[in-house]
């Protein structure tokens, strides 16, 4: 079978002045070159992948503020896990923070998958890990 890798991932998002900076911000990633599509989105750069976010005015369909590790979600991986929880806790994101709260996240430095990891939400409810898998 010929060889597969991952391309991008698509995100529906609501609003793009709200998800993009959220993006830019917190994990980094750039602006990449976008097609002239006739729907409104961006495409941002992570690596030699790719993260294109896509306006869609219904959003996804979460309901829910909380952080369910079963849902579908996409994941990132670091090389320097304590430094994206410091740089998270530093932009006022926290593990205690109330369910439902925007700023919550779930930290396992010691889960079942053998690698520690990091839920979070967007601002859209999709759900986000950053790993640390080898």
């Amino acid at each position: 079978m010929p060889e597969l890798r991952l391309h991008h991932v698509s995100i529906i998002v609501r609003d793009l002045d709200i998800s993009l900076p959220f993006y830019r911000e917190v994990f980094g990633l750039e602006p990449i070159v976008r097609p002239p599509f006739p729907f409104p989105g961006a495409w941002l750069g992570c690596g030699t992948q790719q993260i294109h976010l896509i306006v869609h005015a219904d959003g996804s369909f979460r309901t829910s503020n909380k952080i369910d590790r079963s849902d579908l979600h996409f994941a990132f991986r670091t090389d320097d896990f304590e430094a994206i929880v410091a740089k998270l806790q530093s932009m006022g994101f926290n593990a205690d923070a109330a369910e439902g709260d925007p700023k919550k996240i779930y930290v396992n430095r010691q889960p079942t998958a053998g690698f520690p990891q990091i839920f979070l939400l967007d601002p859209d409810r999709n759900i986000i890990e950053i790993n640390g898998a080898p």
